[in-house]
């Protein structure tokens, strides 16, 4: 996967990309980047890219075309479109299923901005994607664009070493993921639940599947009315919401 980012501060990522997972998957070729400053594009003597927004009001406005034309200089394959995503408040708001699509690309293109907003005409004609992280204001997109960055390289094949990891993780299957325990068996006086020593691997995996749902019950009830659920499972949200009212 090749990525290029534009931002005004790309220094801000270079703790981030050398640390970690995102080193190693670079180091190892799982993804390339590179940083535009679209600041070099400005077509004025003060480089400016941004100006007040017409109509009046607080704040600063990204000017297009500085935007447009870092765009314009980046290489794309003739007949395989990158994705240009617009790192936004007002964006679809990042879950794991946009992080494993957009893992599938081959060349993803993020415009971080910062003062008050963009002009229009960047959102409009230029973008495939917005993407928020959550219903906050940042000063600027570049913190945002580097969680969307690491959600994704993270899922590339052989990115984690096993791929089994992704694929387990919380909400790839809907569900939160299920606890964890390692050694030792007792641990000041508190002991890993007895199936997962068992040796058991139909007992252990459905110790599981159990245990994710109830903490997924428990936690983000929201989640499970997306779900097409075993009359099993059914049988169990059953018996935790009767317990519930009884408490």
């Amino acid at each position: 996967m090749r990525i290029d980012i534009l931002s005004l501060f790309p220094e801000m990522f270079e703790g981030v990309f050398q640390s970690s997972i995102l080193k190693k998957a670079n180091e190892n070729n799982y993804f390339s980047y590179n940083f535009i400053n679209f600041r070099d594009f400005a077509d004025n003597k003060h480089n400016k890219v941004d100006d007040y927004p017409y109509g009046g009001g607080a704040g600063m406005v990204l000017k297009p075309q500085p935007i447009f034309d870092a765009v314009d200089t980046i290489e794309t394959k003739e007949n395989k479109k990158p994705r240009i995503i617009l790192m936004c408040p007002q964006g679809e708001t990042l879950t794991q299923q946009k992080a494993e699509e957009l893992s599938r690309e081959e060349h993803l293109i993020f415009i971080c901005g910062h003062y008050e907003g963009y002009d229009e005409r960047i959102r409009t004609n230029l973008v495939t994607d917005e993407i928020s992280i959550g219903d906050y204001v940042l000063t600027g997109g570049e913190l945002g664009a580097m969680v969307v960055i690491d959600s994704v390289v993270r899922l590339i094949p052989g990115v984690l070493g096993n791929d089994d990891s992704a694929i387990q993780d919380s909400f790839s299957t809907g569900l939160l993921e299920h606890p964890h325990y390692t050694r030792p068996a007792e641990f000041r006086g508190l002991k890993v639940p007895d199936v997962l020593l068992s040796g058991n691997h139909a007992h252990i995996d459905q110790w599981r599947k159990k245990e994710s749902l109830k903490r997924t019950f428990s936690r983000r009830p929201d989640l499970i009315d997306n779900l097409e659920l075993s009359n099993e499972e059914e049988e169990w949200l059953k018996e935790w919401g009767n317990n519930e009212s009884s408490s």
